[in-house]
């Protein structure tokens, strides 16, 4: 059926009934204002091949790490007061040994109550387990201290957030909002049609005196996700009793609903004298408009059911061992947002918070089948019968790959986004080839020896990149920590490990229509919390890539994220499911950050400004082994919003 409907039959038939299609004078006459499965679960965890021996060896809290020029160097997080390796600790400055306790001093240093988009209230009373924890430890030994860490979050208070609205911050900076169908696993991201501007409904009358609920048709004035700016028709080109609503919201109604619901459509008080006959203005004024599809509400409705249910096994990434899956059970379904409790976790106070589609979970027996590392559990809930393992059918599919040919190697290097710090892409090295197209893949200079820290990403993942990448995209590269040879040059790095560069051939290119535009507004996860889903702004496009600023924060927790991430969502979205905003930092905390904030990045760009693009010429003969490839500036700062790769290959 139609996203929109002409209403001019409606102005034909309403000389043929007394209660027409708009449904209000009878209505107004009358009214008036006088562990895993058998497949897995015998599997113990593998043993990971230990690093090279010529790499020297630091013993720390009882972790052992490698480090590239042997330097030592200690450090003392301000925050908790944990001692560790000082290159493995967060930040520049190397003040703080992680995300959390950056961002708990950041608060603290000022004396102001906890900021909400830290302890924020959960996302429903259900919820009110979760503990604040990062998405991985940066160190080992950082697990060990997340006992004592959750413990603190308990006493603390979390911030109201009532007080923020999303149309009042839109329509106060002027903002534009990303659009609903840039967002194609949110509800209604695929039947959002041709709803905009001009799009006519029928809303409660809030402008009334009436004691019974009356409606009134209002038109779209601005849309800014789910949410729309409406005004009462009658009242032209005034907007002092404008108001924000979310289409997909119970009280939106098609043009039509009230007369086949039985409702009133009753002109507002402050413009009833305005018009001796509202009929024939009604009529004038919706002839050739368009209003929401009849069926509308069926498929928002339809829209927001969720395959995944409580109580069903999966297998999810280890928060604290990226390089190993565990069993975790569905514990909640918020907006297709999973709750996940790690099945030996038997407060259930231990969980992960994901998307259902998200490349993190798969079906029970997922690492057997491909060879990835898996932590049996002690406990095996699938003995009970109220526990169930979820159908393979329900995960993301990833596209199939041939390894048959040329291929990825043990060894290649790359560039990738590192998952412990989402707002680096950094100098990495393919660690081990998996089965069905997946890689083990490292970040240079900081991996653990036992290879604690790999991670898990597809070939076609668009968050691994060739040698090169950054460089061309104008993106600052983090080369390997304790690398001394600065600025970093891949020439130089790929003769010095004697290495060579994954070819560009094997990775994604595909850069889909996304829509996205700088500055839009939207609401994204906060990956490094990932139970957090707060206000941010889309900063830089590249190709497929958004840069994503959580607003009232500063730079240096921005994240790399591409555009078709489950993590991202529209303006709206909490309201819609009834999860928890995290507005912006309040004022007083962007202040409080600003006079560090800009040494830190004084010394950033020192530290990491590298030379101009590298030639073409160099790139053939260095990095693509003989090949001629054509490498496309990137659209740095720009949308780049095509299907045009990020390179072409030369023909001959």
């Amino acid at each position: 059926m139609e996203n929109t409907k002409d209403l001019t039959e409606h102005s034909s038939r309403s000389e043929r009934k007394r209660r027409d299609s708009f449904g209000m004078f009878d209505g107004y006459d009358s009214c008036s204002e006088d562990t895993s499965s058998s497949s897995s679960s015998d599997e113990s965890e593998e043993e990971v091949a230990p690093l090279p021996s010529s790499l020297p060896i630091i013993k720390n809290n009882g972790q052992v790490y490698t480090y590239p020029d042997g330097k030592s160097g200690m450090a003392t997080c301000e925050m908790c007061g944990m001692v560790g390796v000082r290159d493995a600790f967060y930040s520049k400055t190397k003040r703080f040994c992680s995300v959390s306790c950056s961002r708990s001093y950041s608060s603290n240093s000022k004396k102001a109550s906890i900021l909400a988009r830290l302890q924020g209230k959960p996302p429903t009373k259900k919820a009110k387990v979760l503990q604040k924890q990062p998405l991985v430890a940066k160190l080992a030994a950082y697990a060990q201290y997340q006992a004592t860490l959750q413990n603190q979050v308990k006493t603390k208070t979390a911030v109201p957030v009532e007080g923020f609205s999303w149309g009042n911050y839109i329509t106060s900076n002027n903002l534009t909002a990303a659009p609903v169908t840039c967002f194609k696993h949110a509800p209604m991201g695929t039947c959002w049609g041709d709803i905009s501007e001009g799009v006519r409904v029928e809303v409660p009358n809030t402008d009334c005196s009436l004691p019974t609920k009356v409606f009134w048709i209002a038109g779209i004035v601005k849309l800014a996700g789910y949410n729309a700016l409406l005004r009462y028709e009658g009242f032209e080109n005034d907007s002092s009793v404008d108001f924000w609503c979310n289409v997909c919201g119970s009280d939106i109604h098609p043009v039509g609903w009230c007369a086949t619901s039985g409702k009133s459509l009753v002109p507002p008080r402050t413009i009833q004298h305005k018009y001796t006959n509202w009929k024939a203005f009604i009529v004038k004024r919706l002839t050739g408009a368009k209003t929401l599809p009849p069926d509308f509400s069926q498929k928002v409705s339809e829209s927001m059911q969720y395959p995944f249910k409580p109580s069903m096994r999966v297998e999810v990434v280890d928060k604290t061992h990226l390089c190993r899956t565990r069993v975790a059970v569905v514990e909640s379904v918020i907006g297709g947002r999973l709750r996940l409790v790690y099945e030996e976790s038997e407060d259930k106070t231990d969980d992960f918070w994901c998307h259902m589609y998200s490349p993190l979970i798969h079906h029970i027996g997922w690492s057997r089948s491909i060879g990835h590392r898996f932590k049996r559990s002690d406990i095996t809930k699938k003995q009970d019968g109220h526990y169930y393992d979820a159908p393979p059918h329900l995960f993301a599919k990833v596209k199939e790959v041939d390894p048959s040919g040329e291929w990825f190697k043990e060894g290649m290097k790359l560039e990738a986004i590192d998952p412990l710090n989402l707002s680096a892409i950094c100098v990495a090295t393919i660690r081990k080839v998996l089965a069905d197209g997946y890689l083990m893949i490292g970040i240079d200079g900081s991996e653990a020896a036992d290879g604690s820290d790999w991670f898990c990403y597809h070939a076609t993942s668009p968050s691994i990149f060739p040698v090169g990448f950054c460089e061309i995209n104008a993106i600052e590269l983090a080369p390997p920590r304790g690398y001394a040879k600065l600025p970093f040059k891949w020439f130089d790095y790929l003769r010095e490990t004697d290495s060579i560069a994954a070819p560009v051939k094997l990775f994604n290119k595909e850069v889909p229509n996304h829509g996205f535009h700088i500055r839009m507004k939207l609401e994204a996860v906060d990956l490094m919390e990932p139970r957090l889903v707060c206000v941010a702004t889309v900063t830089r496009i590249i190709h497929r890539l958004l840069r994503i600023h959580f607003d009232g924060w500063e730079e240096e927790y921005d994240q790399w994220v591409d555009c078709e991430s489950p993590d991202l969502y529209p303006v709206g979205w909490c309201q819609l499911t009834g999860y928890q905003l995290q507005p912006p930092a309040p004022q007083t905390s962007r202040d409080s950050q600003s006079s560090s904030s800009k040494q830190k990045k004084k010394a950033k760009s020192q530290q990491y400004k590298g030379h101009k693009k590298m030639t073409s010429l160099q790139l053939k003969e260095e990095l693509l082994d003989g090949e001629e490839y054509n490498f496309l500036q990137g659209a740095s700062d720009q949308e780049s919003n095509g299907s045009a790769s990020y390179y072409i290959k030369q023909e001959p």
